[in-house]
């Protein structure tokens, strides 16, 4: 069987950036298990997962405007120290959720003054492209109650 809409697929992945150093990988885990076909991957990878089979093999390249986007200069900001009241100890990398325009949006501390805190709003991964290494391990038909939910139930997915 092969990958297709509303098929559901389990891959094991190591995930590397230009430099060739791993971000993250299922190595030592479950594969990962997704319902095809529903924005539950990037769209560049289930774009390129389409037609696989299980025991495929292959690398797949993720630009960033197929991955986790561009990087925009706007969700980068300056904001007072008192903006963290109950946080002591602010440090670069700390990740914290705000309020934006939009809705909840979760920022990254990239550097901190005295009485200034800079932090970046896009997703870590923006404007990287992303280099996969695929390992293909099942692909089946989703179930009725799966379509239905969205999402994969069972062994690798959600569990209600």
């Amino acid at each position: 069987m092969q990958i297709a809409q509303n098929s559901v697929a389990a891959f094991h992945y190591t995930l590397t950036d230009d430099q060739g150093m791993v971000i993250d990988s299922s190595e030592g885990r479950e594969p990962l298990t997704y319902l095809h076909g529903s924005g539950q991957i990037v769209a560049g990878l289930e774009k390129q997962m389409e037609g696989r089979t299980v025991g495929d093999k292959f690398n797949a390249e993720v630009t960033p405007e197929e991955g986790y986007g561009v990087r925009h200069a706007e969700l980068m900001q300056e904001v007072p120290r008192e903006a963290f009241q109950g946080v002591e100890d602010i440090q670069p990398g700390m990740q914290f959720q705000g309020r934006g325009p939009q809705g909840e949006i979760n920022v990254t501390v990239t550097r901190v003054e005295a009485d200034k805190v800079f932090i970046d709003g896009n997703h870590p991964l923006a404007g990287k492209t992303l280099h996969f290494a695929i390992e293909v391990t099942e692909v089946r038909a989703a179930s009725e109650e799966e379509l239905s939910h969205g999402h994969v139930h069972g062994a690798g997915g959600h569990h209600h």
